[in-house]
C-alpha cells in the first residue's frame, strides 16, 4: 500500500530538482569569483548559502528554503537576482526558471534559420546521415546513411533506440564516436535541460534509472548537474574498414523549440564524401 511519502506530484519533482540544481551551482563558485574575501577555513566547496542570499539581496532563511525544495512562492524578480548571484549562463538561467515554474521576464529568444547545411540534407538526404529525435532523445526515424554511423537500428529493441542509451552503453554508435567522452558530457547536459519540463514523467524517470544502473559514467556525469542548450556543431566518427568521417551537424526543429528535431550530418571534407560514396556502393 502506498503511503503519502510515496506520492509525488510534478511540482514536488521540480522542487527537488531545483534544490539540487541550486546547490550544485552554488558549490562550483569560489568567493573570489564574486568579489568576496576568503576568511577562515571553509568546510564546504563554493559559496555558503548566506553568501548567495547576500549577493541576491534575499533573506537567508528564504534562500535556504528554496535550496531545500520547500513549497514557497518565488517571484521572477527574485529568481533573476539568484541567477545573477550564481553567475548562471543563458541556458542555466532558463533551466532555473523552468524548474521554479516561473516565466522568465527576459527570456532568450531563438530565431530559427535554415542554413546551407539543412539545404544540403534536404537535397541529398539519401547520402547524408539524418535522424529524427524526440525531446527525450528517442530515435523516431532515420535513413540508411545514419545506420553507417549508429549500426543496424532495426535489430535494436525499440526502448534502446535512444541517443542517451546508445552513447552510454556498448553499441556501435558509442564505439564509432571519435571523442566519446566529449559526446557523453554534451548529451547529458542537453538531456538534463530538456528534462526540465518533464522531471515527473515516468518515461523520463525510467530512462534515467536504467542509465544509472547500466553506466557508472552516466551516474558520474548526471550528478554534476550540468545543463546546455541544443546546439549545432561538429562530430567525428571512426568506422572499421572505412576510417575517419568528419561532419557538421545541424538541428532542424519539426515543432516547438525543444520538441522533435531532425539532425542532419553534412560532410566537412572531400575524404568524408568519398568514404560515404564507398559505403553507399557508388564510389
Amino acid at each position: 500500500m502506498a503511503t503519502s511519502t510515496d506520492l509525488h506530484t510534478p511540482a514536488d519533482e521540480r522542487r527537488r530538482e531545483l534544490a539540487t540544481f541550486l546547490r550544485s551551482r552554488r558549490e562550483r563558485i569560489s568567493p573570489e569569483q564574486v568579489g568576496l574575501p576568503v576568511v577562515g577555513r571553509r568546510r564546504t566547496p563554493g559559496l555558503r548559502r548566506e553568501e548567495v542570499a547576500g549577493l541576491a539581496a534575499v533573506g537567508v532563511t528564504w534562500y535556504t528554503w528554496l535550496e531545500q525544495g520547500r513549497d514557497i512562492q518565488v517571484s521572477a524578480q527574485v529568481l533573476d537576482s539568484v541567477a545573477r548571484a550564481l553567475l548562471l549562463d543563458r541556458t542555466e538561467r532558463s533551466h532555473l526558471f523552468t524548474l521554479a515554474g516561473s516565466e522568465d521576464p527576459t527570456p532568450v529568444r531563438d530565431c530559427p534559420t535554415v542554413n546551407s547545411a539543412i539545404g544540403a540534407v534536404v537535397d541529398q538526404l539519401g547520402l547524408f546521415p539524418a535522424v529524427v529525435i524526440s525531446s527525450r532523445f528517442d530515435i523516431l526515424a532515420y535513413n540508411r546513411a545514419y545506420t553507417w554511423l549508429a549500426g543496424d537500428l532495426d535489430v535494436i529493441p525499440e526502448e534502446d533506440r535512444n541517443i542517451m542509451w546508445m552513447v552510454f552503453t556498448d553499441t556501435p554508435f558509442a564505439r564509432n564516436l571519435a571523442d566519446l567522452a566529449a559526446a557523453r558530457a554534451g548529451v547529458v547536459a542537453r538531456f538534463r535541460t530538456s528534462m526540465g519540463d518533464h522531471a515527473a514523467e515516468p518515461a523520463w524517470k525510467a530512462l534515467v534509472g536504467r542509465l544509472r544502473k547500466a553506466s557508472p559514467d552516466f551516474e558520474e556525469a548526471w550528478e554534476r548537474h550540468e545543463v546546455s542548450g541544443m546546439v549545432n556543431g561538429f562530430k567525428q566518427f571512426v568506422l572499421p574498414d572505412v576510417g575517419l568521417l568528419r561532419f557538421e551537424y545541424t538541428n532542424l526543429w519539426l515543432g516547438p523549440r525543444s520538441s522533435t528535431r531532425l539532425v542532419g550530418y553534412v560532410p566537412q571534407d572531400q575524404d568524408t564524401r568519398d568514404r560515404l560514396h564507398r559505403l553507399a556502393g557508388t564510389g
